[in-house]
């Protein structure tokens, strides 16, 4: 049973669900995280990156400080977010990043993505706003890290309209990954 009271948890946006995944959703995020992994990305998928999609279950479902949200219409998955007891990895991020977002207690948002058709309705922040929710509801969490991949059309503007901009190593220093890192602000906390 992941997140107690927000197991049965649902919101409407328009024609779409949003709500906490349950195994009947794990194929549909699959499939909605490795489309973007080979399509947006153009990465396809690397197991040393990637490995949270190959189990969802283990990963998102069962540990219970852990969430996986998904967006439908219909049957069909066409939005993911996740959440998962996380620091920053260091190499390749930064070590202090590292240092200021410990795993037991940073929250780390991973594999906010919405198939192309279903992009500009709500959806993302829809889906964010279930995990911010799900975090605040877990004492062990001070903070919610995440790092986005600035080629990514619009993800940048995205998390600059929800969160707090922590690291953009673009200043000049070689940032082979183009990622800027943000912690979203969590009600009633200070990390």
């Amino acid at each position: 049973m992941t997140g107690g009271t927000m197991q049965h948890h649902r919101h409407s946006v328009g024609p779409y669900e949003v709500q906490m995944a349950g195994r009947g959703h794990v194929t549909g995020a699959r499939s909605v995280m490795l489309d973007t992994f080979y399509r947006d990305f153009g990465y396809g998928y690397r197991p040393d990156w990637h490995a949270d999609v190959i189990d969802l279950e283990g990963t998102y479902l069962a540990p219970q400080h852990h969430a996986l949200f998904v967006a439908t219409k219909g049957d069909e998955v066409v939005g993911t977010t996740a959440v998962r007891a996380a620091a920053p990895k260091s190499p390749p991020h930064p070590r202090f990043l590292a240092q200021r977002y410990p795993e037991e207690t940073t929250a780390q948002l991973f594999r906010v993505y919405v198939r192309p058709e279903h992009r500009r309705c709500g959806l993302a922040r829809a889906l964010v706003g279930l995990a911010i929710e799900f975090v605040t509801r877990q004492p062990r969490y001070r903070a919610l890290y995440l790092h986005t991949d600035t080629r990514i059309d619009g993800a940048e503007p995205f998390w600059r309209s929800m969160a707090t901009p922590i690291h953009d190593p673009r200043d000049g220093r070689d940032d082979t990954y183009q990622t800027v890192h943000f912690e979203i602000p969590l009600p009633g906390r200070s990390g």
